[in-house]
């Protein structure tokens, strides 16, 4: 039998990069389903929280059927670096930080600036998918 990820409340609210009560109100509404451990923590499986997340999921720009790209990332423009020809342009969609390295002319074009809102989208034929080292109250308990 395959073992299930388990995710306490925090842990879920962590993935998804949202607050603990956001999560709860989630549950309590109906959204979510959750059961209780033998401690009375709420559990939330781990295939209905993936099930939830890709039903939320939305096009950041409103570009996405435009183009074969289907990694989207809304964020803020946090750095731009630029020398005679080439640019180093940093936006933090969320928690997450991406760096995108550029022709000058290109960041010039479209207007990069720090504090202005971009969308880095992503296409690439290799992803290196990791998953995180086993520690105490690791994340996603499997249960049998």
């Amino acid at each position: 039998m395959v073992a299930v990820a388990m995710f306490r409340m925090g842990e879920a609210a962590e993935l998804l990069g949202v607050s603990v009560d956001t999560m709860r109100r989630w549950v309590d509404g109906g959204r979510l389903a959750a059961t209780r451990d033998e401690q009375g923590h709420r559990l939330i499986d781990g295939v209905d929280l993936a099930a939830f997340v890709r039903a939320q999921a939305a096009d950041p720009d409103g570009r996405a059927e435009e183009s074969s790209a289907r990694n989207r990332l809304r964020g803020i423009v946090t750095a731009v670096v630029k020398d005679a020809v080439m640019a180093q342009v940093d936006i933090q969609a969320g928690p997450f930080r991406l760096v995108s390295l550029m022709s000058r002319e290109a960041v010039d074009q479209l207007g990069l600036e720090v504090g202005t809102v971009a969308v880095a989208v992503i296409k690439s034929t290799t992803v290196v998918v990791e998953r995180p080292a086993v520690t105490a109250g690791s994340r996603g308990r499997a249960t049998p």
